[in-house]
């Protein structure tokens, strides 16, 4: 299986841009999982609700209808991060998008900072198929809960795709390959890079997207401020495989009796 991400730095407000940006980037790329940032078609320094409504698209939508022909042109399959307009209200949204349409959404169940201002809170972790292969999604603060990515893995994840837009330095760059480790699963951290002012208010975003085997080591690391599509090939059947040592399985050594609810 071929996975990778693209490692950019989004317009802030700049939907079209964006879109055009992404869409040049990803035309020629080839591959069974490609992951893109969170809020990749708007940004992410959001200064009120009213930009937040002006920005969000419906699943499907312009975006949605841009990556599916992007999915049906390359064979690729697609994860990307954006605001996403419901019935119910604004989510901070990935979308899987195949060659055959929209494969499903994961919304953001663990809310960063300002995020909470504007965002309603997902409420599940939903598990996909790409070729086969069982994927799961998580975006950017998610990382810091262990227990979503464990629940993506005792449900059969083999992948797990992370789109972000990470400003505190090392963290998801770290725990990530802990996630990876700790539930033996590949690990899709696809990160943006540059900066976002809003007055006398900065953002920097800390790049370094990376891939990650089941053992927790890096396959390949992004820089911090450029622009980077990588993609290389993994076996995602090693993901099966939980043993520690002959006597020793994540899975199986778990004494849930004994955690806290």
């Amino acid at each position: 299986m071929k996975i990778g991400y693209l490692q950019y730095d989004p317009q802030f407000g700049d939907l079209i841009k964006n879109r055009e940006h992404m869409a040049a980037q990803l035309e020629k790329a080839q591959a069974d999982i490609v992951v893109l940032p969170e809020l990749a078609t708007s940004g992410y320094f959001f200064s009120g609700k009213e930009e937040v409504e002006k920005l969000s698209e419906t699943v499907p939508g312009p975006s949605t209808d841009m990556f599916l022909q992007l999915a049906q042109k390359t064979g690729t399959n697609f994860i990307f991060g954006m605001p996403e307009k419901t019935k119910k209200g604004f989510y901070n949204s990935a979308v899987l998008i195949t060659p055959e349409g929209i494969g499903g959404v994961y919304r953001k169940v663990h809310l960063f900072f300002h995020e909470k201002d504007y965002f309603l809170s997902g409420e599940s972790f939903p598990l996909f198929e790409i070729k086969g292969v069982k994927v799961g999604i998580l975006v950017c603060f998610d990382h810091m809960f262990a227990e979503a990515a464990r629940t993506l893995a005792i449900k059969g994840a083999q992948v797990i795709c992370h789109p972000s837009n990470l400003v505190l330095p090392e963290y998801g760059q770290l725990t990530t390959r802990v996630r990876a480790l700790e539930n033996r699963v590949f690990w899709i951290l696809a990160n943006r890079f540059g900066t976002e002012t809003k007055g006398k208010k900065q953002l920097t975003y800390t790049g370094e997207s990376q891939i990650v085997n089941p053992g927790g080591e890096i396959i390949h690391k992004a820089p911090a401020k450029e622009e980077e599509l990588y993609i290389t090939e993994i076996a995602p059947e090693e993901a099966l495989d939980k043993n520690v040592t002959e006597l020793n399985n994540i899975f199986e050594d778990r004494k849930p009796r004994l955690y806290l609810p």
